[in-house]
């Protein structure tokens, strides 16, 4: 039964690859992975969904949905303010629009950072990416690459930035979301300056190559002069956020992540509200709501699914393999979360799954917890962005209109590649140095 259920599990695991780039409903494919989990790894189908699946559903939902609720309501207050644009244009102002190729994923990762999601960040920036990249005569097909490299790279797993990718694992190793500081920064620094440098040869020799920008009908070059709020006091909500959850009083963070990044979003109102009609903001708080909720439940559709991988018969000798991985054991762990990534399409629900399972067992193999939050958080960010993952498959297709085909390959070497490297410095690092802060 081991071969079988080891089989049953893989075969689960391409066809919720499979299923998610076709665009089938992710409940739907989450279910039907269950029954081929269930039927081969001796579990029973009511059993699966009843407890293991709702189990894992409803655990994820209750200890993350205040974040998702908060980072969204968050990045609508930047969005509807024109708080983001004005980050945008601000970035763009310092460098100028013939460094676009830095411009735009600065601009994304400081939005990030400060806690607005990915999407919001990638929606904001677009418009400006489009002015600065014309500026610059260069190929339009590299937008969705410069900012999905801003969004879901650096800044989204660096500590102290209040995402989810570091909620998560500080709520399973009750370490804070700064934890693994100076070797985490060190890493996140390291793809930082690669991706740039690698972005900018990739222009530079398609430019030699004669490459140009060539705009498509339905892009609108008027948005860059909209009236957006001073770039400098932009930036308050989102340093009084990051404040707020990583200073710390008496042992303890002046706020949670959730009353931070909600503070956050609150001061954005407060400050630029005559950019916005006030009679809209319960709309917009609304339409928050739906959002967080609809992202959530699609993380926690797979978190489910997992749980339920968790307790079939063959899941401790694959848990015990990843253990067992030759070298470091930060490698293991890191190789591990990686993959339990890259199946599910998303960092966050990877880490949703790998925490609970991986991080506990390398904890008690004597890797240090915050170790371990910063590791996890690093490696979560590869191999969720293959061609399956929703926020790559939005961005390039939907926001900036390109195909995988003409726009995919920089994004993968800017965001699979380039923080898989990232996250094995992280584990030389942690291996190296455990005891910095």
């Amino acid at each position: 039964m081991t071969v079988i259920g080891i089989l049953g599990i893989l075969a689960a695991f391409v066809l919720l690859i499979y299923m998610i780039m076709k665009g089938v409903n992710i409940f739907l494919t989450a279910f039907l992975c269950v029954v081929v989990v269930a039927v081969t790894g001796q579990i029973g189908l009511y059993e699966a969904f009843k407890v293991d699946y709702m189990t894992g559903f409803a655990d994820f939902f209750k200890a993350n949905f205040l974040i998702f609720l908060t980072g969204t309501l968050l990045g609508k207050a930047m969005d509807v303010t024109g708080a983001a644009k004005g980050i945008a244009k601000l970035i763009v102002r310092i460098l100028g629009d013939n460094l676009a190729f830095i411009s735009v994923p600065l601009a994304c990762g400081i939005l990030c950072f400060g806690g607005v999601s990915a999407f919001v960040c990638s929606f904001a920036v677009f418009p400006i990416a489009l002015q600065v990249f014309r500026a610059a005569d260069l190929p339009r097909n590299y937008i969705p690459a410069a900012l999905c490299f801003g969004c879901s790279t650096f800044a989204m797993v660096a500590p102290g930035a209040p995402q989810i990718h570091n909620t998560i694992p500080a709520a399973t190793f009750e370490t804070p979301i700064s934890a693994g500081l100076v070797n985490g920064a060190l890493s996140c620094g390291v793809m930082l300056i690669m991706g740039i440098v690698w972005l900018n040869i990739m222009l530079k020799k398609q430019k030699a190559a004669g490459a140009h920008f060539v705009p498509k009908p339905m892009d609108d070059f008027g948005s860059h002069e909209e009236q957006t709020p001073n770039g400098l006091l932009t930036l308050v909500p989102l340093i009084v956020c990051i404040c707020l959850i990583n200073i710390k009083i008496n042992g303890a963070p002046i706020a949670p992540v959730e009353v931070g990044v909600l503070a956050g979003a609150v001061l954005t109102i407060l400050l630029f509200h005559r950019y916005i009609d006030t009679k809209q903001i319960p709309e917009f708080f609304m339409e928050g709501c739906k959002t967080s909720i609809t992202s959530i439940t699609n993380t926690c559709a797979v978190v489910g699914f997992g749980t339920v991988v968790s307790h079939s018969a063959v899941f401790n000798d694959i848990l015990n393999a990843m253990l067992n991985i030759p070298g470091p054991k930060l490698l293991g762990l890191c190789i591990g979360t990686t993959v339990i990534a890259g199946i599910c399409g998303s960092a966050s629900g990877g880490l949703g799954i790998a925490c609970p399972l991986l991080g506990p067992a390398y904890v008690a193999q004597g890797v240090l917890p915050a170790v371990a939050h910063r590791v996890m958080s690093l490696s979560s960010a590869a191999l969720d962005s293959l061609p399956h993952n929703g926020y790559i498959v939005t961005v390039t297709n939907g926001l900036c209109n390109e195909t995988h085909k003409d726009a995919y390959m920089p994004i993968f070497k800017l965001t699979v590649v380039t923080p898989f490297i990232g996250s094995l410095v992280g584990v030389l690092l942690f291996t190296l140095f455990p005891m910095l802060p």
